[in-house]
């Protein structure tokens, strides 16, 4: 969230670049710059009667002593008179305190100057597209059609056990899933990212320290009697470990990935566009966190772009990058890039990573500042993070793009994890 500070200070810059992302925020500053003086001015009041009550509270240890009775007994009675209307100071401070939370969280984190206006996806920017698209030979099968062939993944018996949008993958299929996520892991650990294997069950204070709460849990798996959440994403427990923590100045940045599975309870519309593995309830992910300094997590965020780029290419698949306008910009983040690949047979883009700065915005909420040597006081960082890669799509594009008459070619840099080259 955006800090006291930083809201009162810039009042109209947040108004007028809220604009970008299409949300009006002129009511809810003023409402908090409202609670925020009344906060403070009811906490001068608490402070000035408690200033008072301790005071008298010398004064009658006092009086006792110099024989002065009935000025004790009065000063007492001041000082009882003093505790009723602390209380109820408190009473309101903590009403307003209460208020003040809940509306400094409806406003969305302030977009980078560089994100462009747009209402919807459709007004993203494309800033950069590699790989090649290939002629697939004779007929271009879909993805949902080639895993049917191949026996590599059961939706009808996923939907058996649990229900539609859970697959079961399958010989091949799981081997193959296995792979991509070795090599996504593997990788990572070359770039200099530390593997953790987080819970994926998280809690409320989790889900509100990256932003996933209070506005996005209709979109999560509810565990209700412990009120647990399954993760929609390991960007969660991950950025999480820093919550409530001062971390060193010489420290940053913290490099962390994790693969976990990702659940999602949208249920998206019908069509080619969420079928097959197009859209799942349950899906794998490798993610890549960082936690960087605040004046150089512009810099982290081009390597974490530079590296799924990379990964994107080793694989073989046609790709580009988009520049996320206004109006398709996350609530949390500051600028995002999301990329696409090609589906030969869906002849479509599909999305398979974002990848944000959300600079102090989560930090704040989650309370996680650095300090270094010279620094009086300790600051917030920036956090940011992508996915390194999203499974589902990622190889519904490779069966795509590289299905032949005699099956579906393995990318060369997964045939060691796979133990085979094609799935005939």
């Amino acid at each position: 969230m955006l800090t006291l500070k930083f809201i009162r200070e810039n009042k109209d810059e947040i108004i007028n670049r809220l604009k970008i992302k299409r949300f009006d925020a002129a009511e809810v500053v003023e409402k908090v710059i409202e609670l925020d003086d009344l906060r403070r001015s009811t906490q001068g009041e608490v402070d000035q009667k408690q200033a008072e009550m301790n005071t008298l509270s010398k004064e009658i240890g006092m009086l006792f002593k110099q024989g002065k009775a009935q000025e004790a007994n009065e000063a007492k009675a001041k000082t009882a008179d003093l505790k009723e209307q602390i209380k109820e100071l408190n009473n309101q401070l903590n009403e307003a305190t209460s208020s003040l939370d809940i509306e400094v969280v409806k406003l969305p984190n302030i977009p980078h100057p560089s994100v462009p206006e747009g209402n919807s996806d459709e007004d993203n920017v494309v800033i950069k597209e590699g790989g090649v698209i290939k002629e697939v030979e004779g007929e271009k099968a879909p993805h949902w059609d080639l895993i049917e062939k191949y026996d590599i993944i059961d939706f009808k018996l996923g939907t058996k056990i649990t229900g539609a949008g859970f697959p079961v993958y399958k010989g091949k299929g799981a081997r193959l899933q296995r792979a991509l996520i070795n090599f996504f892991l593997d990788e990572g650990e070359k770039a200099g990212y530390n593997e953790v294997l987080p819970p994926i069950l998280v809690n409320e204070d989790s889900g509100f320290g990256t932003g996933q709460l209070p506005d996005k849990e209709g979109m999560m798996y509810h565990a209700t009697a412990d009120n647990l959440y399954l993760i929609p994403t390991a960007e969660v427990p991950v950025t999480n470990i820093y919550r409530d923590e001062v971390v060193k100045e010489e420290e940053l940045p913290l490099k962390n990935m994790a693969y976990t599975p990702c659940f999602r309870r949208e249920a998206g519309s019908w069509g080619a566009h969420v079928r097959g593995l197009n859209r799942l309830h349950q899906f794998d992910k490798v993610e890549i966190v960082q936690i960087s300094h605040p004046d150089k997590s512009y810099e982290a965020l081009d390597s974490m772009v530079a590296h799924v780029e990379s990964l994107v290419n080793k694989l073989g698949l046609p790709y580009r990058i988009l520049r996320l306008c206004g109006g398709d910009i996350s609530f949390t983040s500051a600028l995002t890039f999301d990329f696409e690949v090609y589906s030969a047979a869906q002849e479509r883009w599909l999305e398979v990573s974002s990848v944000s700065n959300f600079e102090n915005y989560q930090a704040n909420r989650l309370k996680c500042r650095f300090k270094g040597k010279d620094m009086k006081k300790p600051e917030l960082v920036h956090t940011l993070n992508g996915s390194a890669l999203a499974l589902p799509r990622i190889l519904a594009a490779i069966l795509e793009n590289n299905q032949t008459a005699e099956g579906i070619k393995i990318p060369e840099v997964l045939v060691p994890y796979c133990g085979f080259d094609i799935i005939k």
